[in-house]
């Protein structure tokens, strides 16, 4: 995977993991991050599909957290924190809920991986999106929250349109 995307795909899903945590323990936890991590991935690779893009993406920034926030209401972000700033910074909106939308939605799951297959950050480093594409009974208990299509709404509609677009799919078809 290239460079670039490597702190967009880590700060994206630990802002997923943290809207929409796991009720259980620690291996819960640890199923919402691999799923987690999983659509981040696909929908970074999608949004920026060349190690152009994602070169491109690391000399300009992703964004930041503000508008997923507000799309979720959330208010309990210490923004004075150095930590909390730096981390917040890398996540991209887009990628965000592209991969809110992957998560609740199979067929969108299924036309994504499909187009990844062939891009350049596959091709450099293939990779395994099981969790993603065909959860198990755990890892869709352990994601409830994550997976769950009225809950992950406000943040998937932001760009879903977008991602439907990306994908060349019907939007008619989608809906």
């Amino acid at each position: 995977m290239t460079a670039g995307l490597a702190p967009v795909i880590a700060a994206t899903t630990h802002w997923l993991a943290r809207a929409y945590p796991s009720d259980g323990g620690p291996a819960q936890a640890a199923r919402v991050l691999a799923q987690a991590r999983q659509a981040a991935t696909v929908a970074a690779w999608l949004r920026y599909p060349t190690e152009t893009d994602a070169s491109l993406l690391s000399m300009l920034g992703p964004g930041g957290t503000a508008g997923l926030d507000r799309a979720v209401r959330a208010d309990e972000y210490d923004g004075d924190r150095e930590s909390e700033r730096v981390w917040r910074g890398w996540v991209d909106e887009v990628v965000a809920s592209w991969a809110a939308c992957l998560l609740s939605d199979a067929r969108l799951t299924a036309d994504a991986v499909t187009a990844v297959a062939g891009c350049e950050h596959a091709a450099e480093s293939g990779h395994d999106f099981a969790r993603l594409a065909e959860p198990d009974a755990e890892d869709r208990r352990a994601a409830a929250l994550l997976r769950h299509p009225d809950l992950v709404a406000p943040v998937a509609n932001l760009h879903r349109a977008l991602l439907i677009e990306r994908l060349r799919l019907d939007p008619v078809e989608v809906a």
